[in-house]
């Protein structure tokens, strides 16, 4: 199932991303924020569980107390959580 998030406090605008039915990770994609960066993150977490993601990339600090790779987890979290 396809996800939009809207992330907070942090340069990017949108996080797009997939998880299929074993909360595997696909197609990640940011809008806005530091474009190697952040597909540097979508090339990472292509094909992880989210669980894992998550717990890599979640409290990362950038500004403002969190970052893209911070919100990616939130986003996935939340979904998770969710589902």
């Amino acid at each position: 199932m396809k996800y939009t998030y809207i992330p907070k406090g942090v340069c990017s605008r949108e996080i797009s991303f997939e998880l299929d039915e074993n909360n595997i990770v696909k197609n990640v994609s940011f809008k806005g924020g530091c474009f190697g960066n952040t597909q540097g993150i979508c090339k990472l977490v292509e094909n992880m569980k989210a669980e894992d993601v998550i717990a890599k990339l979640k409290n990362i600090k950038c500004r403002n107390n969190t970052s893209c790779p911070d919100q990616l987890a939130k986003a996935l979290e939340e979904k998770v959580n969710n589902k």
